[in-house]
This record gives structure tokens, C-alpha cells and sequence, in this order.
């Protein structure tokens, strides 16, 4: 039996041997045609060397482009279909990237940290994602399905700015006020950790829902791991 194996994986690599024997020596004989090619003959196979590159070029640009629908589901909305291309896939991971690595998908205990930092860690979370989407071009429309846009604009609209619009005047005030007191006296403060702690857990379903149209496989490990940066 071990004779008859040995025989096979001999027979196997004198096959790929002579095949590439066979198409070593096509290849080698068409260079030295082309190489000595011309007129007629070197604008035919110039013209369909151009039209191989041409061709490989379109598919290459068609794959970027196509549209993939993608399901998912964020607070308030239910499940929801979106499209996706690698456009917007891009687009998505950025803006998993910059809200993974902040205070708004980690827990805030109540003897942790400070409010101040964690609204103005949401501040800049909301003009970065602001800011990517004015820099990136809008994704393809179509009727199948929402985009990344609609997602991130609802985040903004739905969670950041009403919980800012809300803490960040009355946290102010009260740092005007009392300069010299910590924040551990302001009023508010046990209202605003709550009220925060609903947003994060809102925030944090926006957040897997970016990793999805990004196609991140294991986001919820990066968000368990990541590290707080203000």
C-alpha cells in the first residue's frame, strides 16, 4: 500500500512538472514573439493586453461598488436594513474606532471618574463623527436599504445632542458658580451619572451596529477590552 502511495505522489509530480514544462515554455515562446513583434501583429496583442488590464480594472471597481445589505438593530429603531460598499464600509469602522476607545460605550461608576470629562469626551465624539462624515462623499442610494449616514446622524441627533444639550449648560453653571467646589457637590450629579449610564447603553448599540456594516468580527471583545480616553 505505502508502495502503491509513493507511486501516486511520484506520478502527481512528474504531472505538475511536465505542465509546468508545457506552460513555461508557451509563456517563453509568446515573450519572444511579442518581442519581436510588429506591425499588425504587435498592435493585436498590445490591444488585448490592454483589454485584459481594462477588463480586470472594471471588475476590480465593480467588487468596491457593490452594494451588500447588511441588518441591524439600534435603539428606538427596531432592525433595520442597510447597504453597505467599501466606501461606507470604511466610513463605519472609522466611527466604531473613535467611539470604541472612548468613555461613551464604557461604564462610568458612580465613585469613577469625572462628568466633566466623560461630556466633553461625548463633545468630541460627536464633532469627530460630524467631521467624518463631511469629509467622506455620500453613500450610493438605494431603495433596499438605509445608509451608514442615516445610522450616524441619528446617533447624533437621537443620543449625543439631547443628553449634552441637556448636562452640559447646567454642569457649566455650576462650575462658574462654584469654581473652588468639587464636582462631587454639584446637585445634578447623580441625575447626570444616571441619565449617563442610559445613554452609554444606547451608545454602545450604535456602536455594535457600525462594527456590523464594517464587518468587524469581533466587536464586542474590542469594546469589553478597550481602554477609556477622554
Amino acid at each position: 500500500m505505502a508502495d502503491g502511495r509513493a507511486a501516486r505522489v511520484t506520478g502527481t509530480l512528474v504531472f505538475r512538472a511536465l505542465v509546468s514544462m508545457v506552460l513555461g515554455a508557451g509563456l517563453g515562446l509568446g515573450v519572444y514573439s511579442v518581442s519581436h513583434a510588429n506591425g499588425t501583429y504587435l498592435f493585436a496583442v498590445t490591444g488585448g493586453l490592454t483589454g485584459v488590464v481594462v477588463a480586470l480594472g472594471l471588475d476590480a471597481y465593480r467588487r468596491a461598488g457593490r452594494l451588500t445589505e447588511v441588518r441591524v438593530t439600534v435603539p428606538q429603531l427596531s432592525e433595520l436594513t442597510f447597504v453597505v460598499n467599501n466606501d461606507s464600509r470604511q466610513v463605519s469602522w472609522q466611527l466604531f474606532i473613535e467611539s470604541v476607545t472612548r468613555v461613551s460605550v464604557q461604564p462610568l461608576d458612580d465613585d469613577e471618574g469625572l462628568l466633566r470629562e466623560a461630556l466633553t469626551s461625548l463633545y468630541g465624539l460627536f464633532a469627530t463623527t460630524r467631521e467624518t462624515l463631511k469629509a467622506g462623499r455620500p453613500s450610493v442610494h438605494a431603495n433596499s436599504g438605509l445608509t451608514v449616514e442615516h445610522l450616524a446622524v441619528t446617533f447624533l441627533n437621537n443620543e449625543l445632542r439631547p443628553f449634552l444639550t441637556k448636562w452640559h449648560p447646567r454642569l457649566q453653571a455650576f462650575e462658574q458658580s462654584h469654581p473652588q467646589r468639587p464636582e462631587q457637590e454639584w446637585p445634578g450629579a447623580a441625575d447626570c451619572r444616571t441619565d449617563l449610564r442610559r445613554v452609554q447603553a444606547n451608545v454602545r448599540q450604535y456602536v455594535l451596529a457600525f462594527a456590523k456594516l464594517a464587518g468587524v468580527k469581533d466587536a464586542q471583545a474590542m469594546i469589553e477590552g478597550s481602554r477609556i480616553h477622554p
